[in-house]
């Protein structure tokens, strides 16, 4: 990696902290925040803004899960959780959260670091995975509108589906809009005027 990632560390037990942040240090990683303490942790995330949080709880009740679990789905980062014992519940609860990485009674130095780098991954190809599906709606959307607008100015001016694809690229060349823009406008006037 080129830029060194900067990892926060998060684990009341501080013996349990010391041998992720040592696993960590061992495997070149030198930018490593250990905090102790869940009060708070939302606001320190923000002012530290980590690249990859780790997580290490020993025996994690469900309101600790349920506070972390909700802070991972606001937070966007690459999160990687250790625990010692887990249920089925608690497991598909991180994945939903979206946990890049949730290790069952797997606290070893030496796999602390290839578990971060698979959480890491797991979570670039969770993010494009995301934004692709944010370009298909987004894209869906605007076909959606075009057709609309087409099928507006096909009645209203009595003209081909080829024409009334033509007048909307015309007037989008000519305001520099996208095309998609064109048909909204066109779509809202239409609703405006009853059409």
């Amino acid at each position: 990696m080129s830029t060194p990632l900067s990892i926060m560390v998060f684990d009341e037990n501080r013996i349990r902290a010391s041998i992720i942040e040592e696993g960590l240090r061992e495997a070149g990683h030198d930018r490593v925040v250990v905090l102790h303490d869940i009060v708070g942790l939302a606001r320190q995330i923000e002012r530290i803004a980590p690249d990859v949080i780790v997580i290490d709880i020993e025996t994690p009740n469900r309101d600790m899960l349920e506070h972390l679990f909700q802070l991972s789905r606001s937070v966007r980062k690459p999160i990687a959780m250790f625990v010692d014992s887990s249920d089925t519940a608690s497991i598909e609860a991180a994945v939903d959260a979206g946990v890049s990485a949730y290790v069952v009674d797997g606290l070893k130095k030496e796999r602390v670091k290839p578990i971060l780098d698979m959480a890491v991954s797991r979570f670039k190809a969770f993010s494009r995975l995301q934004q692709e599906l944010a370009e298909a709606k987004s894209a869906l959307e605007e076909r959606k509108v075009i057709e609309r607008a087409k099928g507006i100015l096909m009645k209203s001016r009595t003209i081909s589906e080829d024409e009334a694809y033509a007048l909307l690229r015309q007037a989008a060349m000519n305001e520099k809009k996208k095309l998609a823009d064109i048909a909204q406008s066109v779509v809202m006037a239409a609703a405006m005027l009853g059409s």
